[in-house]
């Protein structure tokens, strides 16, 4: 027998193991540069150790096995939670979140919240006034750059490019991971599929750390902030976010980045091989430029209403919308209470913004929320539903731009607004009885199963959700970051399995 023959046939071990590998290899660099200009540095190579042994033994002595829809969904499922844990490491050995009258499990509880907050591309922070950005190293704070850049196009569809012995299952763990992708094939191959999103990601990001750099960042912040602009996360290496720099020019390099990045992938791919653009021939990204257009113009009205200058109404507008309607969640308030906070302004365009904080950008893109394809489907869905009742025997149709959609998708994305709503519901109730005023936790719920980040009230762009949540609370916020991140499916399914496992039995010793 040979020795391939021999190894454990586990789907979810083997993409494991090579995701976890990954994770090692970013671990590695960011250690490099923490021995460069920190004090850290063996604290991260550690970390790196730590998680490369377990990911190259699982490599080594796991193969894939026979792939079906659930063995794909525990697979994505279980990766991403392997990697969020792993992923904390780097902050739990360099002591990154210890602070004075804090134990060790809340010590675990913060890394693990900002390992899924970066993995996810939330953007949400345990960092605050308490525990300052400016005060860690190059190597955490690249790293925890690093983890929204390989979480934005997905951990698993990296995996993908090198493993091909999935086969044509790569499709499904791409469908399953991506989000909102449904698996779209660029190439004949899905590993050669999976590439192409990587080579597209890879150069969007260079071309925004360039013209960061070009605009007044130095090389260091421009990477970072690249990392994090591409994959629509919102992390920065500033306490003050954009607003660090208070330069409109880098506030529109930062906007037309985070445009990009919530645009479809498929629609970037077409529009290089046609060598013509391509977007504004696909209904979703129409909607999409529309539902940002007039969102701008609709806060830049209500702020002026309320006594902002007409500029500054228009610069803040414009950022916090685009940086919310695209889940990036960066800041570029300069100071406390000034123009680009939101969470000083009236209750009117704070609500324009959480309507933001639902929508998300377009599917196959890097942008969390529903997705705009969602929300106008399911609208027309609803307009259908209501025309019914008054033609009850008309033959009524969902369409999406010319097109007309499906039933099962339909089906399906109405299901999914259901479950995203009781999710939301269901959370609020549970974190606002974990001591969470109900505006912060119903806007948190909504900001972390969206993957969008800040919020409004206690979890606006300048706080810390050290200040606004209590530890079980966060741990609940993180669960709905993983949720959110695989597009409410893959985790919840992946729960099916030990819940049938344990009902067999019980019914087995019942008998």
């Amino acid at each position: 027998m040979s020795f391939f023959e021999t190894k454990w046939e586990t789907t979810t071990g083997h993409v494991a193991g090579i995701a976890l590998m990954f994770v090692a290899v970013g671990m590695f660099a960011s250690a490099v540069l923490e021995a460069l200009g920190g004090t850290h540095g063996a604290s991260i190579l550690l970390a790196a150790v730590l998680t490369l042994v377990p990911g190259a033994s699982l490599w080594l002595f796991t193969r894939p096995g026979q792939v079906d829809r659930a063995t794909v969904f525990n697979a994505v499922a279980g990766t991403w939670l392997v990697v969020s844990a792993f992923g904390a490491l780097p902050y739990l050995f360099a002591g990154t979140f210890q602070r004075s009258g804090i134990t060790l499990p809340v010590v675990f509880a913060d890394a693990l919240f900002e390992s899924v907050s970066g993995y996810s591309c939330t953007g949400s922070t345990i960092f605050g006034s308490h525990n300052l950005i400016s005060d860690q190293g190059p190597g955490i704070l690249m790293y925890r750059q690093f983890t929204q850049w390989i979480g934005g196009m997905g951990i698993v569809v990296l995996v993908v490019t090198v493993l091909p012995a999935l086969r044509a299952s790569g499709l499904g763990l791409i469908g399953a991971e991506a989000p909102g992708a449904g698996g779209d094939r660029l190439a004949p191959r899905m590993a050669q599929t999976a590439r192409r999103f990587w080579y597209l990601y890879a150069g969007l990001t260079a071309l925004i750390a360039v013209a960061l750099f070009a605009v007044g960042m130095s090389p260091f912040d421009a990477v970072a902030h690249a990392f994090t602009t591409a994959s629509t996360g919102g992390f920065s290496t500033r306490d003050a976010s954009i607003g660090y720099w208070d330069s409109v020019a880098v506030e529109m390099v930062i906007m037309i980045g985070l445009v990009l990045g919530a645009a479809s992938f498929t629609l970037h791919s077409r529009t290089l091989s046609s060598h013509r653009p391509v977007h504004l021939e696909d209904p979703e990204f129409r909607a999409y430029i529309w539902l940002l257009t007039g969102s701008t113009v609709l806060v830049t009205l209500l702020l002026c209403s309320e006594g902002m200058g007409p500029t500054n109404a228009l610069r803040a507008a414009v950022f916090n919308v685009v940086t919310l309607g695209t889940s990036g969640g960066f800041g570029n308030a300069t100071g406390p209470g000034t123009n680009g906070d939101f969470v000083t302004w009236a209750a009117g365009p704070q609500m324009v913004l959480l309507v933001l904080l639902v929508s998300g950008g377009c599917t196959g893109s890097t942008s969390g929320g529903v997705k705009v394809m969602r929300l106008v489907v399911g609208l027309s869905h609803a307009r259908r539903t209501i025309r019914s009742i008054r033609y009850p025997r008309a033959v009524l149709l969902v369409r999406h731009g010319g097109s007309t959609m499906a039933e099962p998708l339909v089906e399906r994305i109405a299901g999914f607004m259901i479950i995203f709503g009781i999710l939301v519901v269901s959370g609020t109730l549970v974190v606002a009885a974990l001591g969470t005023d109900l505006v912060t936790a119903f806007s948190g719920v909504i900001g972390s199963l969206g993957n969008m980040g800040p919020a409004l009230n206690k979890a606006g762009p300048t706080a810390s959700f050290v200040d606004g949540f209590a530890t079980p609370a966060r741990l609940v916020l993180a669960l709905l970051m993983l949720i959110g991140r695989l597009e409410l499916f893959p985790m919840l399914l992946m729960l099916v399995t030990p819940y049938r496992t344990l009902q067999e039995r019980f019914d087995f010793h019942r008998a």
